[in-house]
């Protein structure tokens, strides 16, 4: 059932056609007139002109037009009280950032060390505020200090009648941000956390411990974390800590420092500033308005925020958290931990998709932008028709930006593409277009990622990145796309193939944009590479993810045995790593399922009648390992606490990556390193400075081990009877990175066809 009610006399129709928005667009600038002649003005005159108009009177129009933008949708979808409520729980956190700043931070941590600090009696100061504040359980820490901000914030304004309750209010933050029994007991909240200064050959804490005669690198066993299956790993922060971190920026936009933006500029030798690692600092590579986003976030209005990301980064649903941290890099925090721009992004568009009609009012906003001087509308049809090969992050963001300029896009990919119920796509089983329903509440959306079904759309976002990212976003950005009637999407179509260049003209296109994966994997060159139990990293995590195999259900045929080594430094290698851990115990549990059903029925000599000798050490194997993991459960499920799988998978094994260089010289921690601590999180290992030199192989012809030789010509041997080779495109990838950034200094379009 329909029941959503436009204001403003529109239909929901409407939304989707361009007369409709020119209408919408027309409602927006009367409303905006009769509430404020002089912005009104400035709008006119920034859409007259919006390159004359100079960056920092943008900056300054757009976060001005914000809450107007807010209020409109509010009346426009009839939700004005929702989002009312969600501004309020923006300032009912605000005493606590403020609090944070002025008090804990320049009042309380400063003039003092932390020796001084330890020495402080914390629970006696807790003590003697608990009848001004209530007692701090551990439990409720982040209540607790949300109610300390609020009396700090009031004391504050008269300090000479509460002298002495701000006494031990400092004093205990002083203990609080400084001890380590302090930091321990609030490490779940936010108010007393400082930034860490960054010493960058030491961003990730690891310890080494020596496993098979090899000094590896991990995290210290107290600061692994549980992790059981496919479901998502990474839910990402809640309101109050991306305002913390919104908070945490000093909103540089106005001095045209906003670096995260716009790089950080090396005023010496001209261009952009590197890392110590060589990593060009080109910040975001959409420019978004971040430090902007920023500012209208911390003043209560996620709606305005969003429309701010959606001028520069419209399928932001694609992008933050888990994704892209270019912005990070080239924060203007060099020597201290960078604002988490990419948490605030995506908590921003979960906020506004949370709320009633948050899909429509997203999906709007990628259509009809009013703070988008250059294209606050979708331009008329142009009459061109343009084939996008590839459906993966560049073809459906190449998609949308070709239908807002007016032309039609039919897409294509190799992979199968799974329908969607007509009433969510407007796509008929036949292709053709019907009606379809505005969605009010976006969880009726959402699948839990270790039950969904890989619908082929989303190219590389589908098989290639794992569940740290949540791929409901994929449905999100699909319904951007497939609602639109200038928007046809065809799958299993392989161009080259199925379909040719010759082809495609013959059909009437006037362009064809190539948006598929290219490249080929590096096969390493050393003896019995292509021994049983060696593969492709990126084989592996397509047949973990198109095929199934993560499921429960599935019975698709992967097989992975202890101990893995993956070989590489990059993030293919960091996700392989992570994956194939989390699938040895689905792995071998669906394994011992099967065959206790099948033995039930058949018995047991029956069942393994037909096994030859290396697949009857396999079920061997994983049979006891399902059983161990099997009691493990039932442990922890009669005491009460998640089930310890990582020890076990570690003293089976585990997972090891194998890297040719330093840690810090791999890929993954110059540019991502937040990904390296999160794989070390679940139990991964890396071995440093070691380089393949053959796979040992068993009476079986199987892997068993791979020898490899050290820095100083030493040869050492881990033991492996899975070897994930991950060495792929890493040059590649680093001449393209260093080629945007050329064109992006240059002001051009980055040559990467040469």
């Amino acid at each position: 059932m329909n029941d959503l009610a436009l204001a403003y006399g529109l239909s929901f129709a409407d939304l989707y056609e361009h007369n409709g928005l020119v209408r919408l667009d027309r409602a927006f600038v009367a409303d905006l007139a009769a509430a404020d002649a002089e912005l009104h003005n400035r709008l006119m005159a920034g859409r007259r002109d919006p390159d004359g108009f100079g960056h920092e009177a943008e900056s300054t129009l757009l976060v001005d037009l914000a809450p107007f933008v807010e209020d409109f949708l509010g009346r426009l979808f009839g939700i004005s009280g929702e989002v009312r409520a969600l501004e309020a729980r923006h300032h009912e956190l605000a005493p606590l950032y403020a609090v944070k700043r002025l008090f804990v931070q320049r009042r309380a941590a400063k003039g003092i060390g932390e020796a001084e600090a330890a020495a402080l009696d914390g629970p006696a100061l807790a003590r003697a505020l608990e009848p001004l504040i209530g007692a701090a359980p551990e439990d409720q820490v982040a209540l607790w200090e949300r109610r300390y901000a609020e009396r700090v914030s009031k004391w504050l304004d008269d300090e000479t009648v509460h002298a002495e309750p701000l006494e031990a209010a400092r004093l205990y933050a002083a203990w609080a941000t400084l001890s380590a029994q302090g930091r321990k007991k609030h490490r779940r909240g936010l108010l007393f956390k400082t930034p860490r200064r960054l010493d960058m050959q030491h961003l990730v804490p690891v310890e080494t411990v020596e496993r098979d005669g090899v000094a590896m690198l991990r995290l210290p066993e107290e600061e692994w974390r549980s992790r059981d299956g496919f479901a998502l790993t990474d839910a990402g922060t809640d309101l109050a800590g991306a305002l913390d971190q919104a908070n945490y920026c000093i909103w540089c936009h106005n001095q045209g420092k906003d670096s995260c933006a716009k790089g950080l500029l090396d005023k010496k030798a001209g261009g952009f500033q590197k890392t110590v690692f060589g990593v060009t600092l080109a910040g975001c590579p959409l420019e978004e308005k971040i430090s902007e986003m920023n500012l209208v976030n911390s003043r209560g209005f996620s709606l305005g925020a969003l429309a701010i990301v959606a001028v520069d980064n419209p399928l932001c649903a694609a992008t933050g958290h888990r994704i892209c941290n270019d912005c990070m890099k080239a924060c203007i925090y060099q020597r201290q931990e960078p604002v988490d721009i990419p948490q605030i992004e995506t908590r921003t568009l979960k906020d506004v998709l949370g709320l009633p009609w948050g899909f429509e009012i997203y999906s709007l906003l990628t259509r009809w932008n009013p703070l988008d001087l250059r294209r606050p509308l979708p331009r008329p049809e142009s009459g061109y028709k343009v084939l996008v090969v590839g459906l993966g992050p560049a073809g459906f963001t190449l998609a949308h930006h070709l239908m807002n300029d007016g032309h039609f896009v039919a897409a294509v990919d190799g992979l199968k593409i799974e329908p969607l119920p007509a009433e969510l796509a407007g796509v008929a089983a036949d292709g053709a277009r019907v009606p379809f329903r505005p969605i009010r509440d976006v969880q009726q959306l959402a699948e839990g990622l270790d039950s969904r079904v890989m619908a082929g759309f989303g190219g590389v976002a589908e098989y290639g990145i794992t569940v740290r990212w949540d791929k409901n976003f994929l449905k999100i950005i699909r319904l951007l796309v497939e609602r639109r009637r200038q928007f046809a999407m065809y799958g299993g179509v392989r161009f080259g193939g199925t379909m040719t260049v010759e082809g495609a003209f013959a059909l009437g296109f006037d362009h064809v944009a190539l948006c598929a994966g290219a490249g080929r994997p590096t096969v390493i060159q050393i003896e019995n590479a292509l021994a049983p139990g060696v593969r492709q990293a990126s084989d592996f995590l397509m047949a973990l993810q198109l095929t199934g195999a993560a499921k429960t259900d599935s019975i698709a045929n992967l097989t992975v045995r202890l101990p893995v080594v993956v070989i590489g430094g990059g993030l293919t290698a960091i996700d392989t790593a992570t994956e194939s851990l989390a699938y040895y115990p689905l792995q071998v549990e669906k394994f011992l399922a099967r065959y206790e059903t099948l033995a039930a029925e058949r018995g047991e000599d029956k069942v393994r009648e037909g096994w030859n000798v290396a697949e009857r050490a396999v079920a061997a194997e994983f049979i006891e390992h399902a059983r161990a993991i099997r009691s493990e459960r039932a442990r922890a499920k009669a005491e009460d606490r998640a089930p310890r799988l990582q020890k076990m998978i570690d003293a089976w094994g585990g997972v090891t990556i194998a890297y040719r260089r330093r840690l810090v010289d791999a890929p993954s921690y110059t540019l991502n390193h937040e990904e390296v601590a999160k794989a070390m999180e679940e139990g991964i290992r890396v071995a440093e400075e070691l380089t393949p030199k053959k796979v040992e192989i068993d009476g079986l012809g199987q892997a068993k081990a791979l020898r490899l030789s050290t820095k100083d010509g030493d040869e050492v041997v881990l033991p492996a009877k899975t070897i994930l080779v991950a060495a792929e495109f890493i040059e590649h990838a680093r001449a393209i990175r260093s080629e945007r950034a050329r064109a992006k200094a240059e002001g051009r379009a980055p040559r990467l066809q040469q």
